[in-house]
């Protein structure tokens, strides 16, 4: 029977990449909101990756019964010593565009532009009670004087991956996925993923599915 696996997050732009990322897993991939009940979405109020990603996944198990995997990830610049680090989706308080503004208005007369994200990836399977992988995956890179390109979600139109040209928001699916941050913490997670699938079967109750 395929397992179950539960991607921990509610960001629409997450859910798609971690679809994409682990499509070749003999698993069926579904999200909070696939579920009934939806399960309530874990707190982020740690003060490094590692701890939000792992409380997000064991919480998510815990109220579903699912192997989770669930990250948390952020953008930290240089020359802000850091900022916006973990706080980067909740940085202005008012959501994805104007964390791009307030950004690009604290990096106005800024001439070093050095920054990179960084995604910590923990898998939690509540058959074992514990976290049975953790991964960190960062893409180097650097801010743009302006955003551009549609795709991509929070800060992307602005962070130029190093060594190119154009923006995260401006590469192909496949493009960004080879260079990301998540996607370099999802093919470490594979193996992880890969090995625990065949030695043990994840756990695979839980909610039912929402109609």
């Amino acid at each position: 029977m395929t397992q179950t696996l539960l991607i921990g997050s509610t960001n629409p732009g997450k859910i798609a990449e971690y679809r994409r990322m682990l499509h070749g897993l003999d698993v069926r991939l579904v999200s909070p909101n696939d579920l009934h009940p939806v399960p309530p979405e874990p707190a982020e109020d740690a003060t490094t990756y590692a701890a939000n990603a792992s409380h997000k996944a064991e919480a998510y198990a815990a109220a579903t019964g699912l192997a989770t995997v669930a990250d948390d990830s952020g953008l930290e610049v240089d020359a802000l010593g850091g900022a916006p680090g973990v706080r980067s989706a909740r940085w202005s308080g008012q959501g994805a565009a104007a964390n791009v503004r307030k950004l690009l208005d604290e990096m106005r007369d800024v001439a070093d532009r050095r920054a990179r994200f960084r995604c910590v990836l923990v898998l939690f399977d509540p058959a074992r009670e514990s976290a049975i992988g953790i991964v960190e995956g960062r893409c180097e890179g650097s801010i743009a004087r302006a955003a551009s390109g549609a795709g991509g979600f929070g800060y992307d139109p602005i962070f130029v991956p190093e060594g190119g040209a154009r923006t995260m928001a401006e590469l192909g699916d496949a493009e960004k996925d080879a260079l990301s941050h998540r996607g370099r913490a999802c093919r470490a997670m594979l193996p992880v993923l890969g090995s625990a699938l065949r030695a043990d079967p994840l756990a695979g109750g839980g909610g039912g599915m929402r109609e």
